[in-house]
């Protein structure tokens, strides 16, 4: 299952409502600015799985990390800021990249680049969230905290890698074609 389509699914309704609700706007909006900035994190993340310190730091934040929260008690959103920050800068590597990422966003959605600058830490942290909870899912939590990084590779692949053809780019550059459309 790719990302996007985990967070706009059913079991991730509440956390959409609560970041429509917790931005101000509907949740048309929210999913307009998830379609927008989960394919710029998704490629950000494939990036990162490539470099052996990127996984490892991956694998540690989602052994370490309660992100699961997120999505699980979307309430827990409003507090996402200082942990959505350190996840984007993780995951793009920069503010000015997070910036650019907003500012995409809003030229193709209409949004306000201000609000779209604000929500990306809480999509971030919705975004490992997601992430987490797959993780559980799948039996693999022992795997991320006992290091077995061969089947959390797979399962991250998995979600990141929508057509199931061992390659994510092209489903980044797909998710990305069907939001421009």
């Amino acid at each position: 299952m790719d990302l996007l389509k985990l967070l706009l699914d059913s079991q991730s309704a509440p956390a959409l409502k609560q970041l429509a609700s917790q931005f101000g706007v509907s949740e048309g909006d929210a999913k307009n600015a998830l379609s927008g900035m989960v394919p710029a994190l998704s490629q950000g993340l494939r990036k990162n799985l490539s470099s052996q310190n990127g996984l490892e730091g991956l694998l540690g934040a989602l052994g370490k990390g309660d992100h699961q929260r997120y999505v699980d008690r979307p309430e827990t959103l409003a507090e996402a800021s200082t942990d959505g920050n350190a996840i984007l800068g993780h995951i793009l590597g920069s503010k000015d990249a997070s910036r650019q990422v907003a500012s995409d966003v809003a030229n193709k959605t209409g949004l306000d680049n201000g609000l779209l600058k604000k929500m990306l830490p809480a999509v971030a942290a919705m975004v490992m969230g997601s992430m987490s909870k797959q993780t559980t899912a799948s039996g693999l939590s022992g795997a991320v905290s006992g290091g077995n990084s061969a089947g959390v590779l797979g399962m991250l692949s998995g979600l990141l890698d929508a057509d199931k053809d061992g390659s994510v780019m092209d489903d980044v550059v797909k998710m990305a074609g069907k939001f421009m459309r």
